[in-house]
């Protein structure tokens, strides 16, 4: 028999709130019935940098693994959705972190957000055995924002940049604990074969141990599915 590689099993299923506004995260261990499986067809992809933002390299995932991702996503109708019955779609790459800290550019030593679409969720996939982290939540001090919409974004820019001609930017090096421009606020289980569900408005990092090494090869890397999904 055929093993499908992108099998999964959504069963173990918990949701938690964090911070002030009580922003819900979806979480999911044992997210593939065949981990290796899908870390053996990373390694069959060519990896390459396609966003200047992203401090490392992706490759787009297969449309079999991409279509499970929408149901998954669908069928835990993700945190506060407002579309329960329709269909997700998106897209999906197999990312691997591997930008020096000490190259990071000035917007990625801070937490970001998605983008302005309140129904868009981001789904993280960890698949990695490294010292590194998972996902880290946090809120504006200044602002006390911890998710960017639109209408708060004049408000949130205005601030920030205050923060920053006041005590400049964070050094070069991957996000810890946000100080002193955000606080932490939450952070994701990283373990191997889970996944994570949250609004793609709510400010986040990835947790990236400045003093460990950053791989490349998806054997031995920080080896991530991580995708973007909105209701049909």
């Amino acid at each position: 028999m055929t093993v499908n590689p992108f099998q999964t099993d959504g069963q173990n299923v918990r949701v938690k709130e964090i911070g002030t506004e009580r922003t819900k995260i979806v979480h999911i261990t044992d997210f593939f019935t065949h981990p290796e499986a899908v870390v053996a067809a990373a390694c069959e992809h060519s990896f390459a940098r396609i966003n200047p933002h992203y401090p490392g390299v992706r490759a787009p995932v297969e449309d079999a693994l991409l279509q499970a991702l929408c149901e998954t996503v669908s069928a835990h109708r993700s945190p506060g959705s407002e579309h329960p019955e329709r269909a997700w779609n998106g897209a999906a790459w197999y990312s691997i972190v591997n930008c020096p800290p000490e190259r990071l550019t000035p917007i990625q030593r801070l937490p970001h957000f998605d983008g302005f679409d309140e129904a868009q969720v981001a789904v993280m996939i960890y698949l990695n055995r490294t010292e590194h982290g998972g996902t880290a939540f946090f809120r504006h001090r200044s602002t006390g924002f911890e998710r960017v919409t639109e209408a708060r974004y004049p408000e949130y820019k205005q601030g920030l940049e205050r923060d920053v001609a006041r005590s400049g930017l964070p050094p070069a090096q991957y996000i810890t604990d946000g100080a002193p421009h955000f606080e932490k606020i939450g952070e994701s289980d990283a373990t191997y074969n889970s996944l994570t569900i949250y609004p793609g408005t709510l400010l986040h990092s990835g947790v990236i141990k400045n003093d460990q090494p950053l791989e490349t090869d998806p054997a031995r890397s920080r080896l991530t599915i991580n995708g973007f999904f909105s209701p049909a």
